[in-house]
């Protein structure tokens, strides 16, 4: 496997996955530059085979298929690794249950499955087609929580009082059967007041109050975590449409809408719940998922960059007024733009085998526990809560072993990041170098997000992407930039600064650099 770092070492290796001579091979093209495995070695895909046997010796387990359990899923989902119920105590306090996928019982330490899901460490989606951890008989059968099977599962429940607040966490091995099988779409018609005559399942009625009921502690969970300094970013997620010739035909914007914040705020409570029973109660040392604060300088240019555009920030150091200005903005016209650059001078997450903490989640103790499918993090933290729940002592790892993990799964995460990037810049390209050459002139509406001595960086939010409007093609007088706040300006009339608006077409696309320019239209 090659280290992320050794993707440029050469001075001849291409900086950047290029595009093949057929669009339809793109993504293969991508799997090669970033090293992905193309197919599972035998001795993996044998273990899986017979991994059903394990389905008969379950171990003791609480039953809970007479409850109404039910997963929540992109429409073109293929694994539900995550599934939700909700009840009352005898004392009427609200019981959340998150149930995940207990990948832990079929994939054992050692095992060639085990080792296979180490190297890969994660799923990686690539437009058309996904790169996956597991291989098909776990990812999208045993492990899968298909409606109307049964199915293992290791479930969190937390008993919340009225206030939102946890006053008891508990954790099981389960048996669980979902009842539905919900698409974000649908779970949106309902909050928005939907009847259960759009639920065209059995138990409508009650599959309905039951998303009232979870929506409306969600609600709770995600006030009090903006209260205590919580990041409010809602980037909408891009997916790029292709056609059969493997080009692109159109591009998806997928809101992130009460329906997702739903499911979210459970997942981030089980996973805090989790950590913090390891880590906090139980003085286990675990893969935390780790999110330090943006260091000063960024913090400062951010600021400056802000002011350039008429927009007073505050004091971003601290993580409650970042949080009130994220929310000061959500009605701005540039909110989007915003919102990039905000993410653009934060750190990265990051699996940390000592640090605990989620700057961004306002979470002391956070870890990785809801898709163990997809996520080797995930599935260490299964087996070490499970070990725990027996014997606290067989539920340490190794300091430098843990440090071990922490180094290739940081890693692993950063090359699927990478490749699901790449691939999608490629596609993007081929489109405007496609327009380019048919000398098609469209005109775009960009955003310009950064102002620099050699010309201004651009948006297209229509096809998300950025390029280079050169100061050449600002004004055919000098063009001076100001560094005090970050704009353009030239003699006589003409200045450019960060949230100006402007209409654009291409003039060059340089797959090679991974490099756009636009030209303003006059």
């Amino acid at each position: 496997m090659r280290k992320r770092n050794d993707i440029s070492s050469k001075d001849d290796a291409p900086r950047f996955a290029q595009p093949a001579k057929d669009p339809r091979d793109d993504v293969r093209e991508v799997m090669k530059f970033y090293h992905l495995a193309k197919s599972f070695p035998a001795a993996v895909l044998d273990e899986a085979a017979h991994c059903e046997a394990l389905l008969e010796d379950a171990g003791e387990r609480l039953d809970l298929r007479k409850k109404f359990v039910f997963t929540c899923d992109p429409q073109s989902a293929r694994d539900y690794d995550d599934a939700i119920s909700i009840w009352k105590d005898r004392l009427g306090r609200r019981v959340l249950g998150v149930h995940i996928a207990d990948v832990s019982h079929f994939v054992r330490p050692g095992s060639a499955l085990d080792k296979e899901a180490f190297k890969r460490s994660t799923s990686v989606y690539l437009a058309d087609r996904v790169v996956p951890m597991l291989p098909e008989a776990l990812s999208n059968g045993l492990c899968s929580l298909a409606p109307d099977e049964d199915r293992l599962a290791f479930s969190v429940f937390l008993t919340f009082n009225r206030a939102g607040e946890v006053v008891k966490r508990s954790f099981a091995k389960s048996i669980i059967r979902s009842r539905a099988r919900f698409s974000y779409e649908q779970v949106m018609a309902i909050i928005n007041g939907g009847k259960a005559s759009v639920l065209k399942i059995p138990g409508a009625r009650s599959a309905l109050k039951t998303i009232l009921e979870v929506n409306k502690l969600a609600r709770q969970l995600r006030e009090a975590r903006f209260a205590k300094g919580a990041l409010d970013l809602e980037i909408p997620a891009v997916e790029v449409i292709l056609d059969g010739a493997g080009e692109m035909s159109g591009i998806v914007s997928r809101e992130y809408d009460e329906s997702h914040q739903m499911i979210e705020e459970c997942m981030v409570a089980a996973n805090e719940a989790v950590a913090t029973e390891l880590k906090a109660a139980g003085g286990i040392a675990i893969l935390s998922r780790f999110h330090d604060k943006p260091d000063e300088e960024k913090i400062q240019l951010l600021r400056e960059e802000l002011g350039s555009m008429g927009v007073k920030a505050g004091n971003l150091a601290h993580p409650k007024v970042f949080a009130q200005f994220l929310q000061s903005i959500k009605k701005h016209p540039l909110y989007s733009t915003i919102a990039v650059m905000v993410l653009r001078s934060m750190k990265r997450a990051v699996y940390d085998a000592k640090a605990t903490g989620h700057w961004g989640l306002a979470k002391n103790y956070y870890a990785h526990f809801t898709s163990p499918i997809r996520r080797y993090p995930d599935l260490l933290v299964h087996r070490q809560l499970s070990a725990y729940l027996v014997d606290k002592k067989s539920a340490r790892i190794p300091p430098r072993l843990l440090e071990k993990y922490a180094e290739h799964t940081t890693e692993m995460e950063n090359i699927a990041t990478e490749a699901e990037r790449s691939i999608l810049e490629i596609k993007k390209y081929r489109l405007l170098a496609g327009e380019l050459a048919a000398r098609m002139n469209i005109e775009y509406e960009a955003v310009i997000v950064k102002c620099a001595p050699y010309g201004c960086f651009v948006e297209v939010p229509s096809i998300a992407v950025t390029g280079l409007v050169h100061v050449s093609r600002l004004s055919r007088k000098f063009v001076k930039f100001n560094e005090h706040d970050h704009t353009l300006s030239a003699p006589g009339g003409g200045s450019w600064r960060i949230g100006d608006k402007l209409r654009v077409t291409v003039e060059r696309v340089d797959f090679e650099e991974r490099k756009i320019d636009f030209v303003p239209v006059r």
